[in-house]
């Protein structure tokens, strides 16, 4: 029989692998096949086996997976009890492999990953509210949310002290191994090289074979309990056939300690050659527990490393303030920031972390915003600007309202998006899986061909110098390195690009902003800064006076969201005009708004709006508007009925970094060009002004779409910058879109990078960005391969028959150990990268 299922939860080649594995292993399955394209299971067997067998399979080798029949959902409970477990404290229960051998894929409890067996690290607590509870020093029973007197005795609660992430035990745990690990190892060694000395003193204590002993019994704990995690990761990595760093390992040192155990039990089983002048067979648990305390030290600084990679999310936490001073009736009562509510006044004081975002409503201030946007100078607010959760007031108090609160800040989102990025998979680290999954069999291979070779053609005593740098193959050829040399750059590059103000959907966006060679640019809030003004209300004829024609145009843009609507609107309240109620509002998109006040239908917009609403322009009208146009101000003519009135028209001041930008970006061979659906006229003074060889006006949504398709199909890496929802669709068109953390939420969810200032300098950090990674990510590559390229070679003994060198095995093991450091620590590099 065969039967086709969907697979729910596979994001990765190694996920692909590890469900074809576990299916193919059921009872009753002759062969079992997955396409990760179509998320499909394809499996043949002898007699129908019900669906449920084969959930119970994934689920007992991690439970990250669901299947199901063609054309049906997962069941919604199935995909709860694969969501992440929020808990309390400074992890959150979730675990993630840091190599990301199945992508996203994440795991409720710490453990080994069941591809790779490296161990598991567990997420950050993204809750920027992680609240501090509180307890009596005499009555530990008494546990609160906020400080206060303890209600049995009276005495001021104390906070409690949190308990460690998993990361942090997980550190310790193997800290605590690897002391016992040297306390053994360290005379187990020692009784070793003391065979290097004339007339060993050891000897005169007792003779070699009794050493022996020892050796073996010290070697006990180091193997049984310290390290005994890498055999049992070996022992799975070979049961389920992914093969990795541990099997080797596994293999390497298992066969050198049993080998040793072997020889002291069955002495005579083994040739002269095994033996040393006192007849004892030569042992190598010295070999064995060095090799294993080294792979156990690499762990230790691993571990140790992986806290700093997550040093962005944790910075970004620590921004958060935890408590916060509402104002209710004119009174002030500080409380925790969850009891916040939209809507809330809230007062901040000098110095003091704004705590929600919000709008200030009373005083002005400046606020240090340079731990989200990474600029240093000041910015100044007064009422009406817009605050966010985390930056730092300046010397003056303020008041102001609560609009986004908890999970909802720009902070949070923020912290979730910097998480999510730094835990996705860049396309180059397909490069690294492939490697990787021929890796090991070739290494065995290669291992099994230096023992043959050796036993055959090596001087005597041969079958030692086999069995020696066939175990040094093993070792030095551990692939750690090569799976962290993606991860670890693509975590700590995001990480830096948060704190510059540069936030990053996903690696594969970092690793094509490399390759981008044309960047399409939006104008108004993009180039320009966004906030227009109202420079000239124009009228045609007597009918209507410029108060009356304001009066038209304020009343029909109050219903309307565009910035030059907001404009016209702002103008007029200051004008102190009159607004109108406006029905059947209508905005036409690209061309402008259409609505009734006082009975009349009302056309306003550019000259194509003028033709919908077939209102005719005359030759004097045009000349009109076009010699503002010329001089970079966006023109929005008026009908009444179907007669041209007047218009209005509006300057936005070009943002005084985009000329800067641009330059940087041409420098850097990228051809920039601008897409506008503004008139020619101010399409052109703006381009000329910013020295734009190649721009577009009157561009519609799907006018900006449809050049996206055509660079990309002349070979074109396209880049696309803007702010608007009329920018949405060619955002999501381009290889990578990005968006002004000042514009729409749409233009926002369509972008893969978000800049969160909203100017066109953001793009050159993430050019700058993007490129450090890729470098950064290629000399990862390079010392990850070099150690195993150079490493495999001398240890397999090719330079022995020249210069006598070989490769002792924990050489070999100090040498992979190190090879991993490293590279993480050629990762860490990137804190502090300068992308500006």
């Amino acid at each position: 029989m065969k039967h086709i299922y969907h697979i729910h939860g596979m994001s990765c080649n190694g996920c692909r692998s590890h469900v074809e594995k576990t299916l193919s292993n059921v009872e009753g399955v002759t062969n079992a096949t997955v396409d990760l394209e179509k998320a499909e299971a394809t499996i043949e067997m002898a007699s129908h086996i019900p669906l449920g067998t084969f959930q119970n399979a994934l689920e007992k080798e991690g439970g990250s997976y669901t299947i199901h029949s063609p054309g049906e959902a997962p069941k919604s409970e199935d995909v709860a009890k694969h969501k992440k477990a929020k808990k309390s404290g400074k992890g959150n229960g979730t675990f993630y492999c840091p190599m990301h051998c199945e992508g996203d894929k994440t795991y409720d409890a710490p453990g080994d990953c069941p591809v790779c067996g490296m161990d598991l690290v567990e997420e950050q607590n993204l809750s920027t509210t992680a609240s501090e509870q509180f307890t009596c020093p005499m009555h530990p029973e008494v546990v609160k949310d906020e400080a206060g007197s303890c209600p049995i005795c009276g005495m001021d609660l104390v906070p409690m002290e949190a308990d460690s992430s998993a990361e942090e035990k997980t550190y310790k745990k193997l800290l605590k191994k690897f002391r016992i690990a040297i306390a053994f190892t360290l005379p187990i060694f020692i009784i070793a090289m003391s065979e290097m000395i004339a007339n060993n003193p050891l000897y005169e204590i007792m003779p070699q074979r009794n050493w022996n002993w020892v050796q073996f019994a010290l070697s006990i704990p180091v193997v049984f309990y310290a390290t005994r995690m890498f055999f049992e990761r070996a022992y799975r990595s070979i049961k389920t056939w992914n093969l990795n760093m541990f099997t080797l390992i596994g293999i390497g040192a298992g066969v050198a300690w049993v080998f040793s155990v072997f020889g002291m039990l069955s002495p005579d089983f083994f040739p002269a050659q095994f033996k040393t002048e006192s007849g004892a067979v030569h042992v190598y648990f010295e070999a064995a527990t060095v090799i294993l305390t080294l792979v156990l030290m690499g762990q230790v600084l691993e571990a140790r490393a992986h806290s700093k990679t997550n040093s962005a999310v944790k910075e970004l936490l620590k921004l958060a303030p935890n408590i916060a001073i509402k104002v209710v009736d004119g009174n002030e009562e500080e409380v925790s920031i969850d009891a916040i509510e939209k809507g809330d006044i809230l007062r901040v004081k000098p110095g003091d972390k704004i705590p929600v975002d919000g709008k200030i409503t009373e005083g002005d201030t400046t606020v240090d915003e340079s731990m989200i946007s990474g600029e240093p100078i000041p910015v100044q607010k007064e009422i009406g600007d817009s605050v966010s959760s985390g930056t730092i007031n300046g010397n003056t108090s303020f008041l102001m309202q609560a609009e986004k609160v908890g999970s909802d800040t720009l902070l949070s989102q923020i912290i979730h998006l910097v998480n999510d990025a730094s835990r996705s998979r860049a396309p180059i680290q397909k490069l690294a899986d492939t490697v990787s999954s021929y890796f090991v069999p070739v290494v065995v291979i290669i291992s099994l061909i230096t023992f043959a070779a050796w036993a055959i053609w090596g001087p005597e005593p041969a079958y030692v110098y086999a069995l020696v740098n066939a175990i040094a193959v093993l070792i030095i050829a551990c692939p750690c390195a090569l799976g962290l040399a993606t991860p670890m750059s693509v975590m700590v590059g995001v990480g830096n690009g948060a704190q510059n103000g540069v936030l990053i959907e996903n690696a594969e966006a970092l690793e094509k902003m490399d390759k981008v060679d044309t960047l399409i640019v939006d104008k108004t809030g993009t180039i320009t800064e966004g906030k227009p003004t109202v420079e000239k209300i124009g009228v045609f004829g007597t009918e209507y006076s410029e108060n009356q024609v304001l009066q038209l145009v304020a009343s029909l843009n109050n219903s309307s969201e565009h910035p030059l609507a907001e404009a016209t609107v702002k103008y007029g309240k200051e004008q102190q005009i009159e607004i109108s109620k406006t029905e059947n509002f209508n905005a036409v998109t690209g061309k402008g708004v259409e609505g009734t006040v006082h009975g009349k239908k009302l056309y306003l917009g550019n000259a194509k709006m003028m033709e919908y609403a077939k209102a005719a322009l005359s030759s004097d009208m045009k000349a009109e508007g076009q010699d503002y146009q010329k001089q970079g101000k966006t023109v929005s003519y008026l009908s009444v009925e179907e007669k041209v009135v007047g218009y209005v028209a509006i300057g936005d001041r070009i943002k005084s970094t985009s000329a800067k930008a641009i330059k940087a970006l041409q420098d850097k061979g990228i051809e920039v060009m601008m897409f506008t659906g503004d008139n020619q006229n101010t399409a052109q003074a703006v381009a000329s002004e910013l020295h734009l060889t190649d721009f577009k006006a009157e561009m519609l949504p799907e006018n900006k779409l449809e050049e996206v398709k055509k660079l990309q199909e002349q070979g074109k890496v396209v880049a696309m910058a803007g702010d608007g929802i009329n920018d949405a669709p060619a955002l999501a068109k381009s290889d990578v879109g990005i968006a002004m953390g000042t514009g729409t939420d749409v233009a926002i969810e369509s972008a893969m990078i978000t800049l969160v200032k909203g100017d066109l300098h953001g793009i050159v950090k993430v050019r700058n960005l993007s490129h450090k990674v890729m470098q950064n990510i290629k000399q990862n590559l390079f010392f990850a391969l070099i150690y195993n390229t150079l490493g495999v070679p001398i240890a397999a003994g090719i330079l022995f028959p020249f210069f006598g060198i070989l490769l002792s095995p924990m050489i070999a093991a100090l040498a992979m150990s190190f090879s991993s450091v490293s590279v993480i620590g050629n990762s860490l590099r990137l804190r502090g990268a300068d992308i500006y």
